[in-house]
C-alpha cells in the first residue's frame, strides 16, 4: 500500500445567489448547493495540510480521489456536487449505492493531470497524499495554478495524537466548506454518541495485544501509533503492538511481531491480495508458529476503508470490539 505515504468571486455575489436558492424549484439544483446558497458562513478560510484557501461560496464541481473522502461527500449529502471520482480500495456502503452509481469514475486508480482537467472541477478531495503527488502532475500547487482548489483528508498530516478528534475536524471543515454546517455537526454528535455507547461495554475489559496484518511478506507492513487505525484498535479494546511506530503505517519485522505476542491478528482485508491468501501466508509462516494469535487462529477482519479517516469509523470501533471482546458486546 505504498500510495499512503478562479479568480475570487466577489462578495457581492453571495446576496443574489441566495434569493435565487430560495426561488428555485426543488430538484433544480443539487441539495448541498441550495444550503450553502442560504449559509451565511462565506467567506470562510481555512488551512489544510499547509495550503490556506479563502472560499467565497462553497466548490460546485468536485473530483474526489481515494474511497474514504468520497464517502464523506456522500455521507453530507453533496453527490450532486460531484463531478469525477477515482481510487476504491473496497466496495463503497450499501446506503451510498445510488448516488455513487450516479457519479463518473474518471479512473480505476489515480487520474492523470488532464484526466482531472477533463472533469473540469473548481474543487479535487484527496484522501492519501499520494492524490496530489507533483511527479504526476496531480500537485496542489499544479492544480491551483489551474484555478483548482484542494483539500487532502488530514490524516496525511496530522501531528497531534487524538485522531478522532482529528476525524471531527475534517467532517465539521468540509462541512463548512460546502455550506452544509448542520448536516457536519449532526454526524459529529451521533459519532460521539455512538463511540461512547461502545466504550460503555468495554469498560471493565483488559485489552489484547493486536498484530495489523495490511500486507508483506520480508517485513510486515501495519498501523503505527499515529493514525485512527491505532484508535480503533484502542477505543475497540485492544493494544496495539506497534503503537511506537511513530507514523500511521510502517515496516516491522517479523522477529518483532514475535517478540511481541499478539494475541489477535486484525487482517486489512483490500486489493488484489485476498484475505484467504493472507491468512494461508500467516498460519503457515514456521516462524510465527507460536504466536498465540497464530496458534489460536485468532484473525479479525477489515475492510481498509474502515480504517482510515473517514465516516466509518464508529461504525468500525463497534464492529473490531465485536471480533476482540464478543461476549461483551452481544449482551
Amino acid at each position: 500500500m505504498s500510495r499512503r505515504t478562479p479568480a475570487l468571486i466577489a462578495a457581492a455575489v453571495l446576496l443574489p445567489l441566495a434569493l435565487t436558492a430560495c426561488s428555485t424549484p426543488e430538484g433544480d439544483e443539487p441539495t448541498g448547493n441550495k444550503a450553502a446558497a442560504k449559509s451565511d458562513g462565506f467567506p470562510y478560510t481555512v488551512t489544510n495540510c499547509g495550503v490556506t484557501t479563502t472560499y467565497q461560496a462553497p466548490p460546485k464541481r468536485v473530483v474526489t480521489m481515494n474511497q474514504h473522502v468520497t464517502e464523506i461527500m456522500l455521507e453530507l449529502g453533496l453527490a450532486k456536487s460531484l463531478v469525477g471520482t477515482a481510487y476504491l480500495d473496497d466496495k463503497v456502503l450499501p446506503k451510498y449505492g445510488k448516488d455513487y452509481a450516479s457519479v463518473p469514475v474518471i479512473a480505476k486508480e489515480y487520474p492523470s493531470y488532464e484526466q482531472v482537467l477533463a472533469a473540469d472541477p473548481d474543487f479535487v478531495y484527496g484522501g492519501y497524499s499520494s492524490a496530489f503527488t507533483a511527479g504526476d502532475g496531480r500537485g496542489r500547487e499544479a492544480l491551483k495554478k489551474s484555478g483548482i482548489e484542494t483539500r487532502l483528508n488530514t490524516e496525511s498530516c496530522a501531528k497531534a495524537d487524538t485522531p478522532m478528534e482529528t476525524l471531527y475536524e475534517e467532517i465539521r471543515e468540509v462541512g463548512r466548506t460546502f455550506g452544509v454546517t448542520d448536516r457536519a455537526e449532526a454526524w459529529i454528535k451521533q459519532a460521539k454518541a455512538d463511540n461512547a455507547a461502545t466504550a460503555e461495554k468495554l469498560k471493565d475489559l483488559e485489552p489484547l495485544r493486536v498484530f495489523v496484518y495490511d500486507s508483506g511478506d520480508k517485513t510486515a507492513f501495519t498501523a503505527g501509533g499515529k493514525g485512527i487505525g491505532n484508535e480503533l484498535i484502542k477505543r475497540a479494546g485492544g493494544t496495539n503492538i506497534f503503537a511506537d511506530l511513530d507514523k500511521s503505517f510502517g515496516d516491522a519485522s517479523w522477529e518483532n511481531v514475535v517478540a511481541r505476542k499478539p494475541e489477535v491478528i486484525v487482517i486489512y482485508d483490500y486489493g488484489a491480495t485476498t484475505l484467504a491468501q493472507k491468512k494461508k501466508r500467516l498460519l503457515t509462516d514456521p516462524a510465527l508458529a507460536d504466536v498465540p494469535a497464530v496458534k489460536n487462529k485468532r484473525f479479525a477482519v477489515m475492510p481498509l476503508s474502515d480504517a482510515v479517516l473517514g465516516v466509518r469509523v464508529p461504525a468500525a470501533v463497534e464492529k473490531l470490539a465485536a471480533q476482540l471482546h464478543p461476549a461483551a458486546t452481544t449482551s
